[in-house]
């Protein structure tokens, strides 16, 4: 999904939201236990999907989640990409960034074999090792920048010698190895003050924003710091918050309510 058919969704639907389905067999309704891993997950991620998708603009799919469970979890993964609506971003939260040669492996497992719109990277291995995946067509890479858990502060606020925080250096230096084409930063929804100078220091890329809701970020506190003039430029992430908003037989019904407040509290923006 390019740039303009992404913006188009984000105007056509008045949101930024961006689902997360970070689902943990352990906290998805017991009836859906009792089906065992794979039909329990997939069970549960069709109905959060369905739900949703009229509210979501992206869907974010965090691999651990997945990847715990070896082959199976991969499978998992694939049945679930596959049931998110062609008109809708996705994500790969997979946070990869190696050599080289590895991480042109990676861009081909995501963007060739899964089909992901984007990937997470962290960029600390250089140049060599995010280039790979900008060699894609219609592909995204969302480096890490300053991200919303508390061990943010251990290196990545650190000040270099010339005052600048090792984030904006970081960042500054991955946005000229490509472009707001192909190039999203995450930027965490727990640093407001921090994102809005982002937004003056990178007026024209997307942000993927993680922390709101189970994490104390507002959506609302976001949007007035760091959006951009009509194009919004966020995909607002919410994962805990969302997906486990219930956990009965209406699990679902309660989602789709936690997304459609999220949404709602996005409204004075469009």
């Amino acid at each position: 999904m390019n740039r303009a058919e992404l913006v188009k969704t984000i105007i056509k639907k008045k949101s930024m939201l961006c689902v997360g389905l970070d689902t943990d067999f352990h906290k998805i309704p017991p009836h859906l236990q009792k089906l065992g891993i794979e039909k329990g997950i997939l069970t549960f991620n069709e109905a959060i999907i369905k739900a949703t998708a009229k509210f979501a603009v992206a869907f974010k799919i965090n691999t651990a989640f997945y990847e715990q469970y070896g082959s199976l979890g991969w499978q998992i993964l694939e049945k679930t990409l596959e049931l998110i609506p062609e008109d809708i971003f996705t994500i790969a939260d997979a946070k990869r960034g190696d050599i080289g040669n590895t991480s042109k492996m990676y861009a081909k497992a995501f963007f060739e074999a899964m089909n992901f719109d984007s990937v997470t990277v962290a960029p600390y291995m250089g140049k060599d090792s995010l280039t790979p995946f900008l060699e894609f067509d219609k592909k995204w890479i969302i480096c890490l920048g300053l991200t919303s858990n508390p061990g943010s502060a251990d290196i990545q606020k650190e000040k270099l010698i010339d005052g600048n925080a090792v984030y904006m250096h970081t960042m500054q230096q991955v946005a000229s190895w490509g472009t707001q084409e192909n190039i999203m930063f995450v930027t965490g929804a727990t640093h407001p003050d921090e994102l809005k100078k982002l937004r003056i220091h990178f007026p024209n890329h997307f942000f993927l924003v993680p922390g709101v809701g189970a994490q104390g970020g507002n959506a609302k506190d976001v949007i007035k710091a760091a959006a951009m003039n009509k194009e919004g430029g966020l995909l607002i992430n919410s994962s805990r918050g969302i997906i486990y908003a219930g956990n009965g037989e209406d699990f679902a019904q309660n989602s789709a309510v936690a997304a459609e407040q999220l949404v709602n509290e996005m409204s004075f923006y469009f």
